[in-house]
């Protein structure tokens, strides 16, 4: 198939195929016209490196996955340089984890004392009295 074909195939342009094939990962054959030449399993590698970039892949990463493919193997994840890029992405998602996890306790906490500052407020607002409110709290003003 050509260029064209291929792309529309692989839901991509036919600039990312040049790119891929510029970077290495994607083969160029040609035929006697000089036209790009592709087969099903180009497809096949298209169809892993952005299945990859759509799990957080960079473009770098799927370079193993894509080499076991044209090693012959079924799946690119087979091979063992596959699993260390498996292994090192579940290393920086778990610290990515982490981080988020960090950030929302403490803007689950602020939150919270947030909340609690503006119902002492409302309620100083409701003691006959208390301080004159600086703003409007829920609708309630004096």
């Amino acid at each position: 198939m050509r260029i064209g074909e291929l792309a529309a195939r692989a839901g991509t342009t036919t600039r990312t195929l040049r790119y891929y094939e510029a970077r290495g990962l994607l083969p160029a054959r040609r035929d006697d016209k000089g036209h790009r030449t592709y087969d099903e399993g180009d497809l096949r590698l298209l169809q892993q490196i952005r299945t990859l970039q759509d799990f957080g892949f960079d473009l770098e990463e799927t370079r193993p996955f894509v080499e076991c493919l044209r090693a012959g193997h079924p799946e690119g994840d087979s091979c063992p340089a596959s699993l260390v890029v498996y292994r090192r992405k579940l290393d920086e998602l778990d610290a990515l984890i982490g981080q988020l996890t960090a950030v929302r306790e403490t803007v689950a906490g602020q939150l919270e004392r947030a909340e609690q500052a503006r119902d002492e407020l409302a309620a100083e607002a409701l003691v006959p009295g208390g301080p004159e409110p600086a703003c409007e709290l829920g609708g309630l003003t004096r």
